[in-house]
């Protein structure tokens, strides 16, 4: 994977392992030349994450709507910062420039934008990895969740298991470079290409 997208919260967080694993994923990103696609922020997870791939001379990528530019949210030192005039243009933006997602602990933002790279996956429109950074349990009641879905009838297991879970950088990302995306019913093949 040559870049990532990383969804995390513009919020650190009351327990510093959160903010302490953003800064450890950025450095993995660095020594391994995966460049960051991110929300554009200076603040919080994402100001963290952004902040040490620069220390470290990686490649970062902010996207951000801009009615979200304002000074005190856009970070002004990244390598690219790309300006869309809607929340739903920098979706698409994001999307065309990674390889894969990540998500780190966050709020409505953080879920919106990987469930929504779910949803690219379930309907076969992308086969991009999709990684859970599982840091101090933070997913794993939403997990529960997708696993209740299952056992109910509303999401198909194959869908379920499209999503990379670990709570350890290394492995998580090992484990992404490997993904094989699910095979895709002929009525999502069909709906997806038109």
């Amino acid at each position: 994977m040559n870049r990532v997208a990383v969804f995390c919260g513009s919020s650190i967080g009351f327990n510093t392992v959160y903010g302490n694993d953003a800064k450890k994923l950025g450095e993995y990103f660095a020594k391994n030349n995966i460049g960051l696609v991110y929300g554009g922020g200076k603040i919080g997870m994402m100001g963290a994450i952004a902040d040490t791939i620069l220390k470290n001379n990686g490649e970062v990528i902010g996207v951000i709507p801009n009615l979200l530019r304002h000074e005190e949210v856009a970070h002004a030192k990244i390598t690219k910062m790309i300006v869309t005039k809607k929340m739903s243009k920098r979706k698409v933006k994001i999307s065309k420039l990674v390889d894969g997602y990540i998500a780190l602990a966050g709020g409505f933002g953080t879920f919106d934008e990987i469930f929504e790279a779910l949803t690219l996956g379930q309907l076969g429109i992308e086969n991009k990895p999709i990684g859970i950074l599982n840091t101090n349990d933070f997913f794993t009641h939403t997990l529960k969740q997708l696993d209740h879905m299952v056992s109910e009838g509303f999401l198909k297991q194959n869908n379920r298991d499209m999503i990379i879970v670990s709570d350890n950088i290394e492995e998580l990302i090992q484990n992404m470079e490997k993904y094989k995306a699910p095979k895709m019913s002929k009525i999502v093949n069909t709906v997806a290409s038109k």
